[in-house]
């Protein structure tokens, strides 16, 4: 039964996705349905996360990036329509189908009671991924639209997920992020979120000057996310995890328009 309602969800999904604006653009995105379209995605998570992060993926399948979440959500996916290859991804686990697993992945991370005390419809965005050769802006932004539709779709109230910072960089880089996250874009106190492992080690490391911070928590941050307080560590995916939350009513008015409010 519940791989049915899964099913219909996912169709339902499929037939409303994202009218492109423009007629003959690059990328086209929409929810895989079949086996392959959802293999596809996996595999994409797979190279980039295992192939470029050196991510120690916790799946059953070689080449694939499974875990226990994904057969509950929905896999949103962008195309390149010339060649329709799978260039980037994004699951999506709405709060109706988080009953079916008792959780969301970031609860795993982070305890969240201050949050899912929240009134209203949450949707977690996780496993977010590009492929190298097309992050150039225009495949997240393509991405971006179909969440803005499924957020519609699905009267979603709040977007939650992980975004993350490499330890790749360095302390010094590392606490330089969180230092600017702090001061620029943490959640009032009552909205913070306690991480089960908290990052440690960086009472040495100096706060530079400046600090890029990673593209996908950078993208979150433009549409107005808060950051629910201090990092994860994830040693599996050897990166900081910084809990965000997006008030889908409160977007900032650059990308509002996606979602119609």
């Amino acid at each position: 039964m519940l791989q049915n309602a899964i099913a219909t969800e996912l169709e339902q999904a499929h037939h409303h996705t994202v009218t492109p604006v423009k007629p003959n653009r690059r990328y086209v995105v929409s929810v895989a349905t079949t086996e392959d379209e959802i293999e596809s995605c996996l595999r994409l998570r797979y190279r980039v996360f295992a192939g470029e992060m050196n991510a120690q993926l916790n799946t059953q399948q070689q080449g694939l990036d499974k875990d226990r979440f994904d057969d509950h959500c929905l896999h949103l996916m962008v195309r390149e329509q010339q060649s329709g290859s799978v260039v980037a991804t994004t699951r999506l686990l709405t709060c109706d189908n988080r009953e079916a697993i008792g959780y969301f992945y970031a609860e795993t991370e982070f305890d969240l009671q201050a949050i899912l005390a929240l009134p209203g419809r949450f949707m977690e965005v996780g496993r977010t991924c590009i492929h190298p050769d097309y992050r150039n802006g225009a495949s997240l932004a393509t991405l971006w639209q179909g969440l803005a539709q499924l957020t519609i779709e699905h009267e979603i109230d709040y977007l939650i997920g992980c975004a993350s910072i490499p330890f790749s960089m360095g302390d010094d880089y590392l606490a330089t992020v969180m230092h600017q996250l702090r001061e620029q874009a943490f959640s009032p106190k009552h909205l913070r979120v306690t991480p089960r492992i908290p990052l440690r080690g960086l009472a040495a490391a100096r706060i530079l000057e400046q600090a890029e911070i990673p593209s996908l928590l950078k993208a979150y941050l433009r549409i107005g996310a808060l950051i629910c307080g201090e990092a994860y560590w994830d040693a599996a995916f050897n990166v900081a995890d910084a809990f965000i939350l997006v008030e889908t009513k409160k977007l900032t008015k650059r990308y509002a328009r996606h979602f119609h409010f």
